[in-house]
């Protein structure tokens, strides 16, 4: 693999959270009766007229201005022609020839290192109906039809399926951020196009490239870009070549299977759009819509680096995901210590609810427990070790507060706190444990760290860590 280098470009297509659709009044919504959302211009009939959503421009311009993209303020409407029981029209409304912003990057986090990816360009695009396929027919949902959808185009300038993800989910960030769009992907709402090539190391010219089409989850984008990328480094090592085509990522057989040899630019003979005049917007509309902005998540990743205190990484396990950040703000409303908070919320309960894929919200544990449980650890009031069984009853009873579990649950309790029965248990360790006591008289500082923890197993992990360290040196000298 380090013969070789992969470039990966993607194509993330956002439909945007407006009430109705990008050229009709019907309803912009998912999870309703098949084909009730619709009007004639959704099913493409003779004469209906498309006439634009003001307010999904206004949110494209929005992703624009926070990624630092050129906005072009007379934009145009291209036809995309294609023949598919799913495009009623027989041709797609997009932004081909000129669309509405050019250029722009983001800033995110891979594995840790801040990289920096930029953007070739976006366009909106209205959406195509939903293909049902069913024990012995098949139907078309036109529900889907004509919803509104920002398609983000990258430069080919990700180099790993790692990096594919680090930069999907920060897309996905800026567009929650600036509640342009739900993005759940199970919904289609946010939905991935992975263009895959490699080549030789230190070779310069592109080479072949395969599109994986509509990546509905950031594991499968991963998992079907790594498969990829060796099936294309075998093509080459055996003497092959790759073929420019479209593939699907099959997640039961976890393998990408061929759809069809990649289409060019003019098979789907591309043309101005004649229904729709160009889209004018004024300087002074992008630059209220820019001023107007909310946080980003790196802005927020900064702040919480600069006045927080939080390591880079940890800021950015938070602000990638907006709710969880708004979720850790506030639990820090009750607990006053940022970098124990993150490490309960990103590290402790994270790990824990790993395996079942939910986040703290999902599973109803309020910001105001997991703030409580760090007031308790920090005040003494139990240790760490206990503290991490309280978790574990918190998941077990969400909603239920740390104070009720505790009282439920009276070995929770550091019943080890006063000062003259941990003396009892110091003098006795330290009665046990000489050759520690004279090793540390002689300057090995490991030898304190093994008294301590022989301290803490004598009272079976209920006593404060910080009372132990204090009595322990007071008695050593």
């Amino acid at each position: 693999m380090s013969k070789w280098e992969t470039i990966i470009g993607l194509e993330i297509h956002v439909q945007l959270n407006t009430k109705s659709k990008l050229f009709s009044t019907a309803a912009n919504r998912f999870g309703n009766e098949p084909n009730t959302n619709i009007t004639v211009v959704c099913t493409g009939q003779p004469g209906a007229l498309p006439v634009i959503n003001f307010e999904a421009v206004k949110k494209a311009v929005q992703f624009g201005c926070a990624i630092g993209a050129k906005i072009d303020l007379c934009s145009l409407f291209d036809r995309k022609s294609y023949f598919y029981p799913d495009s009623p029209r027989n041709f797609q409304i997009t932004q081909f020839y000129r669309p509405i912003m050019v250029g722009g990057s983001i800033i995110t986090d891979v594995e840790g290192e801040p990289k920096t990816f930029s953007i070739e360009h976006a366009h909106l695009e209205d959406d195509a109906g939903m293909l049902k396929h069913f024990s012995n027919f098949a139907g078309v949902d036109y529900n889907r039809a004509g919803a509104p959808l920002l398609e983000i185009v990258s430069d080919p300038c990700i180099h790993s399926p790692k990096e594919a993800v680090a930069y999907a989910k920060a897309i996905k960030a800026v567009m929650e951020y600036l509640d342009a769009s739900d993005c759940n992907m199970e919904e289609g709402s946010l939905r991935c196009d992975v263009n895959i090539s490699v080549r030789p190391a230190g070779e310069t010219t592109l080479r072949t490239k395969t599109e994986i089409k509509n990546m509905n989850s950031f594991a499968a984008i991963e998992l079907a870009a790594v498969a990829e990328v060796k099936r294309q480094i075998r093509e080459y090592e055996r003497g092959g070549t790759v073929e420019q085509a479209t593939y699907r990522w099959d997640p039961d057989k976890k393998q990408i299977t061929l759809m069809r040899k990649k289409e060019h630019a003019h098979d789907y003979r591309y043309c101005p759009e004649p229904d729709l005049p160009p889209l004018v917007l004024t300087q002074k509309l992008v630059d209220d819509i820019r001023s107007a902005l909310p946080e980003l998540p790196y802005q927020r990743t900064k702040r919480y680096v600069e006045q927080l205190g939080l390591t880079e990484y940890a800021a950015s396990l938070l602000t990638i995901d907006k709710k969880i950040a708004d979720y850790f703000e506030e639990a820090l409303q009750i607990s006053h210590h940022p970098r124990h908070v993150c490490n309960w919320i990103t590290g402790e309960f994270a790990g824990r609810l790993k395996e079942s894929g939910k986040t703290l919200l999902e599973v109803g544990i309020p910001p105001k427990d997991v703030a409580q449980l760090v007031n308790f650890i920090l005040d003494g009031t139990i240790t760490g070790k206990l503290a991490k069984d309280l978790a574990d009853e918190m998941l077990k009873k969400p909603g239920t507060s740390p104070r009720d579990i505790i009282a439920l649950n009276p070995h929770l309790y550091q019943p080890v706190a006063t000062s003259d029965a941990l003396e009892q248990i110091i003098e006795k360790v330290l009665t046990e444990q000489q050759q520690s006591v004279e090793d540390f008289k002689a300057g090995k500082e490991r030898a304190f760290g093994f008294l301590v923890g022989q301290v803490m197993k004598a009272t079976q992990g209920k006593a404060s860590p910080a009372l132990v360290n204090e009595m322990l040196k007071e008695k050593l000298k």
